[in-house]
């Protein structure tokens, strides 16, 4: 741990590379945009409520809002929203998100300490390394599966939870020693557990308002003194032992650290689903591009990683059916369906996945007749990509076939810059005025875009 605060530690009294700062604008941006989004959700008016009814001090600002709250809740309440959608990016292989907690956590921290954009930037860019390094630490290259996920446990979440403490701690000025007590303070808040992308529920959305609510209170905790113990990640009762069974890789954590950066490589969501849903979602749109129709089709077979199968696919019977737009983000024959009807955005938009759609006849009938399988060869690709193979029997007799096996916003396929403002703009559109989408999209765009992280926040401000 000592390590890893003496890294946070460099990168805000040192600098960070132009390319890590850069990509970091742009992760900033992005969640804005899906966390401004994300405020027509049940879920977030519940979160948002609940944090504005606590009162004290007016810290930080709840995006979306005039009020602001103590730094704490602003961060529970904007992670709420950053990962309510589940249109924030991917880290690979250690398959979590990492930017939903520790984005909200160092933007709190940030406004109430009035910090540089050169201090959140580099606070951000330390935290997602650490979040995303200990998810890696935590990948099990013989199974080629997270042993978080193979456990229950929600890596994001919980490293999440470190990575928020850390840029946080990094923001209030805390010494190496101070960030690495932060850390070790806050893995006694992380949890989070993934029944929920199975079976339903929406408290998966409060995972990683969670997460930032305990970084950020780990580090003033730190800050007025609480202390960690030096071994709380590799200890006999540590980290690793509690959420993964002792069942790691300590290299991430100790290789390149500083040198080889992670941050430009997280991939950024083009469709607001889960993840392993992407590559079949490209498959079937390759497949509507040439001409295939949903009455076409006589059966499908969407094949993927076997652990990407478990998460979309299983149990079938419910994938099939998805009662709510939000479970219909986790279901790999919804997706595919979608997406064969044709959507919205850069290929599949929010507006695909409403209630009202998951429950049209027209698509039931489709996702009828979609199986989700494991693959032996999107297995060897996995999780350095999510891969896809999508095959379609038509009612004429025709055999179809489309793979996909790099995932789209990745380095081997990146979104656009002009992509990557189009979806911020879609987000935020009929949420904010035109002036405040612009100084919003300025984030990503100039390299002083997160001076003033007051006025930028104040830029969410709902339209009334």
């Amino acid at each position: 741990m000592q390590r890893l605060g003496a890294f946070t530690a460099s990168c805000r009294d040192d600098g960070i590379p132009d390319e890590v700062a850069r990509s970091v604008r742009q992760r900033v941006a992005d969640i804005l945009g899906v966390a401004v989004a994300a405020q027509r959700l049940d879920t977030s008016e519940a979160a948002v409520r609940y944090v504005l009814s606590q009162g004290g001090a007016e810290q930080s600002r709840v995006l979306g809002q005039r009020r602001k709250v103590p730094a704490a809740q602003a961060a529970f309440a904007n992670g709420v929203l950053a990962h309510s959608l589940d249109y924030d990016d991917t880290h690979l292989p250690s398959v979590l998100h990492p930017s939903a907690s520790v984005v909200p956590a160092a933007l709190a921290i940030g406004e109430a300490q009035g910090s540089s954009g050169a201090e959140i930037a580099a606070a951000v860019a330390a935290g997602l390394e650490i979040c995303v390094r200990l998810g890696m630490a935590g990948y099990d290259h013989a199974s080629r599966n997270s042993v978080f996920f193979q456990l229950g446990q929600h890596a994001t979440s919980i490293c999440g939870t470190i990575g928020a403490a850390a840029a946080a701690a990094s923001l209030l000025g805390l010494d190496a020693d101070g960030i690495a007590h932060a850390m070790g303070v806050s893995v006694s808040f992380a949890g989070g557990v993934l029944e929920g992308n199975r079976t339903g529920g929406t408290v998966k959305r409060a995972h990683c308002g969670w997460a930032a609510h305990g970084g950020v209170t780990a580090a003033e905790l730190a800050a007025a003194g609480f202390t960690g113990p030096p071994t709380v990640l590799e200890g006999k009762f540590g980290f690793f032992q509690a959420f993964i069974n002792g069942r790691f890789d300590p290299a991430p954590l100790e290789e390149g650290l500083g040198v080889q950066w992670e941050v430009p490589g997280i991939f950024f969501k083009p469709y607001p689903a889960n993840h392993f849903t992407h590559a079949g979602i490209d498959a079937a749109i390759r497949m509507r591009e040439a001409g295939l129709r949903p009455q076409d089709v006589e059966s499908v077979v969407l094949g993927t990683a076997a652990h990407a199968a478990r998460t979309i696919g299983e149990p079938i019977e419910v994938k099939r059916r998805p009662k709510s737009g939000y479970q219909g983000q986790f279901s790999g024959p919804y997706t595919v369906a979608a997406a064969l009807f044709g959507g919205s955005g850069l290929g599949l938009g929010l507006a695909d996945f409403t209630d009202d759609l998951v429950n049209d006849p027209g698509r039931q009938e489709l996702m009828a007749k979609i199986d989700v399988v494991g693959d032996p060869f999107c297995d060897d690709i996995f999780p350095y990509q999510f891969p896809a193979i999508l095959r379609v029997h038509t009612v004429d007799g025709r055999d179809l076939e489309e793979r996909v096996l790099t995932t789209r916003g990745g380095p081997e396929r990146p979104l656009s810059d002009d992509e990557i403002r189009r979806k911020l703009l879609d987000n935020v559109e009929g949420f904010v005025n035109p002036e405040s989408a612009q100084r919003l999209g300025s984030v990503a765009e100039r390299s002083d875009g997160l001076d003033d992280v007051s006025d930028l926040l104040a830029a969410t401000v709902r339209v009334t």
